[in-house]
């Protein structure tokens, strides 16, 4: 399997390559060159490697399709000291439950941060350590986070040899209980930066330091966000587990409703779907910052600057610059690197948007890739919330009511509607108790994390600063 960029670079990478290196060298995105295709009988015996074996084996299962530059043995025993149920809660990993009408909740947030980027990120870490140890070498993280990638990132890689994490996240924008688990950990491979400025200004940082060749390659920079293509393939297999789950044989059909800003979760489900997973609908969830549901209702993907990113109750989503939406783009193009270039190197930067609703594959995005969407606002969050406590006895986070509150105008009969659930209340207690009057369960370990000491350096959105940050901490 090699791995091309989303931007005309054909030159074929293995994939420790793109591990490591995040970007590719033109800007763009990395993707393999073709995605495997997955017949019945394969989904047949994955169904039954699932409900025998575990997660862990399907795991290895379907990340084996993609990476054949890492023994098969090394890799099954990473699959296994990443998915445990002691690490996840369970040992489905990611249990399905039903909420009501055929929709469906896939608890994804049971790892160490209570939020779904531990699925990917919990791997991420030992892949890192397994590949710097065999090469001898050392990398530097640069991260952004608008909540939850951050502190899903710094639990992953800390303590992990040869791994120091750089993470920017934007100042005073992230809840309390999301900003005490990154900013309370005094591990001397930790360092935190909030920037002045909303999350995509911290995104911008990591992409223009990214861009520096030169400065990349002497600090050896890498990345963790959803730009990292590893991460985003550990994030397949729980579409695959959550339709094992769902249905009892091939012939049936599931959709899925994602909570997204930065568009990476809901690309894995792409991935998947174009794998042969048997998906009707992938449906894009967003919150009041919705430059995703304005572009699969009108061909019109128009970012937004940081006065107008709106300050939410479901902050994990406050993006107005989708990075991973050039992977769907260049795939809805034909895999046109030159065309995709251009739209994303070069429109973006000049017009701060681009139109496809006139180009013939715009209608494609619906009605062969799937893709629907929807948008919440706080007063459909407070509602979702409440209405879900009053009737199901259960409490759900700021971004799954966004999800829930989308998944039920999309619904179709027959066809299981699998919620993504992306992060536990306790995150977001504030809207929580505002919705409900009740104050959501936190687990026993975080007790107390708000009151704990903070170390955290405050940063201009500069990324000349961050590169001296960087070198400073590097020598």
């Amino acid at each position: 399997m090699k791995y091309i960029s989303t931007r005309g670079d054909q030159s074929p990478k293995h994939f420790c390559d793109i591990l490591l290196e995040g970007l590719a060298p033109d800007g763009g995105l990395y993707l393999p060159e073709s995605y495997p295709q997955v017949d019945d009988a394969t989904l047949s015996r994955w169904r039954g490697i699932y409900q025998n074996q575990g997660y862990a084996d399907l795991a290895f299962e379907v990340l084996s399709l993609y990476i054949d530059d890492i023994p098969a043995a090394d890799l099954r025993a990473l699959c296994h000291k990443t998915y445990t149920a002691e690490v996840f809660g369970s040992p489905e990993i990611v249990p399905l439950r039903a909420l009501e009408n055929g929709i469906w909740l896939e608890a994804l947030s049971n790892g160490p941060t209570l939020a779904f980027k531990d699925m990917a990120m919990q791997l991420l870490g030992n892949l890192f350590e397994y590949e710097l140890v065999r090469r001898g070498e050392e990398l530097n993280i640069l991260g952004a986070t608008s909540g939850d990638t951050g502190s899903a990132a710094e639990y992953a890689m800390r303590g992990k040899k040869g791994v120091r994490v750089f993470m920017t996240s934007p100042q005073g924008r992230m809840s309390p209980f999301q900003q005490a688990q990154m900013f309370s950990l005094m591990d001397d491979n930790i360092f935190n930066i909030a920037v002045t400025g909303v999350f995509d200004d911290c995104q911008d940082m990591v992409k223009a330091v990214s861009n520096d060749l030169d400065f990349k390659r002497q600090y050896k920079i890498g990345t963790v966000n959803s730009i990292n293509w590893a991460r985003l393939l550990a994030q397949v297999v729980y579409y695959f587990a959550g339709y094992f789950q769902a249905t009892q044989k091939n012939t049936e059909k599931v959709s899925f409703t994602v909570p997204s800003g930065n568009f990476g979760n809901v690309c894995a489900g792409h991935v998947a779907r174009m794998m042969g997973l048997p998906i009707a609908r992938l449906v894009v969830a967003t919150n009041e910052n919705d430059v995703l549901d304005e572009f699969f209702k009108t061909g019109v993907y128009r970012v937004r600057g940081s006065a107008d990113t709106h300050e939410t109750s479901s902050p994990s989503m406050d993006i107005s610059k989708a990075s991973n939406f050039e992977r769907f783009v260049f795939d809805l193009l034909g895999r046109d690197g030159a065309r995709t270039k251009a739209l994303f190197g070069d429109a973006l930067a000049r017009a701060g948007f681009f139109d496809l609703e006139a180009h013939p594959a715009f209608s494609r995005a619906a009605s062969h890739y799937g893709f629907e969407s929807g948008r919440s606002t706080h007063a459909d969050r407070l509602a979702t919330i409440k209405d879900i406590y009053a009737r199901h006895g259960m409490m759900i986070d700021t971004h799954t009511a966004d999800g829930v509150k989308v998944a039920r105008a999309h619904v179709q009969a027959g066809v299981p509607m699998i919620v993504l659930e992306t992060a536990l209340p306790i995150k977001f207690a504030a809207t929580i108790i505002e919705a409900t009057g009740r104050e959501p369960d936190r687990p026993a370990k975080f007790n107390g994390i708000e009151a704990l000491p903070k170390r955290v350096v405050e940063m201009a959105a500069d990324a000349q600063a961050i590169k001296s940050f960087i070198a400073a901490h590097c020598s």
